[in-house]
């Protein structure tokens, strides 16, 4: 009985590679749950670029031998992120922490467990449909990028 009382403290993180143009920030700053019991939270992720960008994530937990405890029912990272230009999306993480956690007594000390994400970009490629959008673009809709060169680099004329 005891320990079905026993509460932890999950903060969330979140951060993108410096190569992927996204915003990726965790809905909540962290949640508190007894053990065995499940939580759903959310982080909310936008592509910034004007391009479709598959992204994908790996995680890191603090304490990281917590990870043997921490179930995922159903995560996004599971899966890689296809945003389109501009879309905000919210990402779910459904979870719960194992009652066995709360018999061991390595983890007597343990009340709190920080769970972050990093999302870099992956090299999959689009998905067909999406090459078949971009071509049909006629190039009078596509935006004109204009920047002014970089010192030290090559400047490219258009075609």
């Amino acid at each position: 009985a005891e320990q079905s009382k026993r509460l932890i403290t999950i903060d969330f993180a979140g951060t993108v590679h410096d190569a992927l143009p996204w915003e990726f920030v965790p809905q909540q700053r962290r949640v508190i749950v007894g053990l065995g019991e499940t939580a759903l939270a959310f982080y909310r992720a936008k592509n910034k670029s004007d391009r479709p960008i598959i992204g994908v994530s790996v995680y890191h937990m603090i304490p990281a031998e917590t990870g043997l405890y921490f179930n995922k029912i159903q995560c996004f990272c599971f899966d890689e992120q296809l945003i389109n230009p501009g879309e905000e999306v919210d990402l779910p993480i459904f979870f719960f922490i194992d009652p066995m956690m709360g018999l061991d007594n390595r983890f007597d000390h343990v009340d709190r467990i920080t769970l972050s994400y990093l999302f870099f970009e992956s090299d999959s490629e689009l998905p067909e449909e999406y090459e078949e959008f971009k071509k049909s673009l006629p190039s009078s809709n596509r935006p004109a990028v204009v920047s002014a060169p970089t010192p030290g680099l090559p400047v490219l004329a258009a075609a």
